[in-house]
């Protein structure tokens, strides 16, 4: 039996994260609180022709679930059938790209460049939203694709009358990127208009923040990204906050010991191999360990690094016998 999906405001999301939010990624903000994961964005026209790097997108596991697998595409034929496709391997849940803003995806038409065209972005919805049972696809859009466009307005209710099970939003335009400022305030706004649920994306660094925006009215629940890549733990400080109780600081021990188990699954489950998956970490450890003393020399020691067993004698080396 499929998981379903939660949508309560205790529950957090794992955003799709391009390049971060593979299987491993996902197992361990799972372990830490994460209710629901998505996957990283997969070319539809990818997956139908069978790409190599593409299938292994959708790599997962008994433990990750629920999942949203999350597609971008420009042609509703194409999307449709990869939907057939993976639903034909045990896949349930979807969600289409509308919001992102890289050059390479919007050249092609897809991401946020459909936010140009609202006929094509529905088509194209639709031919994700008739193949899914009801409710089991959504959409993450942003609010245009100019800074000062609504295009929102207009198309977040068409996508609700079109069949999506739920829709995510990110507060910026498309030209924004990830800079200025989310605007929160359109939250409400858009929650008036609609009768599914609602996923608020933008500016979540902190669990702090993803409750407060869940006070100030409008969405069902949050859905972290950039904050998931700082902190893992992220997810169970979120569901801390809204039992009212207050999360505690991670102590270096702790860090190290979220730093070797993102390496255990990286290496089990990663995409890239076992190089892949310590380049990967090399990245990524200097992020968790981040509030700490010195972690300049974290970050410059591990540049150098070229095997585990340097990583190893690196994370001793910084770490040490901290409690």
């Amino acid at each position: 039996m499929t998981a379903a999906l939660s949508f309560a405001p205790r529950d957090p999301w794992l955003a799709p994260l391009a390049g971060y939010s593979d299987l491993a990624f996902r197992l361990l903000c799972r372990e830490n609180g994460a209710t629901v994961c998505c996957t990283e964005m997969i070319s539809a026209k990818g997956l139908i022709r069978n790409n190599p790097g593409t299938d292994a997108l959708v790599r997962t596991h008994p433990l990750d679930a629920p999942l949203v697998v999350q597609l971008f595409g420009d042609e509703p034929d194409s999307m449709a059938r990869a939907v057939e496709m993976l639903l034909t391997k045990g896949f349930s849940y979807f969600d289409l790209n509308l919001g992102c803003a890289v050059p390479k995806v919007t050249r092609s038409g897809s991401g946020a460049a459909l936010l140009r065209d609202i006929p094509k972005a529905l088509a194209v919805a639709r031919a994700m939203f008739s193949l899914a049972e009801p409710g089991h696809a959504g959409c993450k859009l942003r609010l245009g694709w100019e800074n000062a466009d609504s295009t929102w307005r207009a198309l977040a209710p068409a996508l609700a009358d079109a069949g999506a099970g739920w829709l995510t939003l990110h507060p910026r335009s498309a030209k924004q990127g990830f800079t200025g400022r989310a605007d929160w305030s359109v939250f409400a706004e858009l929650a008036a208009q609609l009768s599914i649920p609602l996923v608020a994306s933008g500016d979540l660094m902190k669990a702090e923040d993803g409750v407060r925006c869940l006070a100030a009215g409008g969405p069902s629940c949050v859905m972290y990204a950039r904050g998931a890549l700082r902190d893992p733990a992220i997810f169970a400080a979120h569901k801390a906050l809204m039992d009212g109780r207050e999360p505690a600081a991670p102590g270096p021990l702790e860090l190290r010991k979220r730093i070797e188990r993102h390496a255990e699954l990286a290496r089990e489950h990663g995409r890239r191999g076992e190089r892949g998956a310590l380049l990967q970490m090399r990245s990524l450890a200097p992020r968790y360990a981040g509030r700490l003393p010195g972690v300049r020399f974290l970050r410059r020691a591990l540049c150098e690094c070229l095997t585990w067993e340097q990583f190893d004698d690196i994370l001793e080396d910084f770490f040490g016998g901290s409690a």
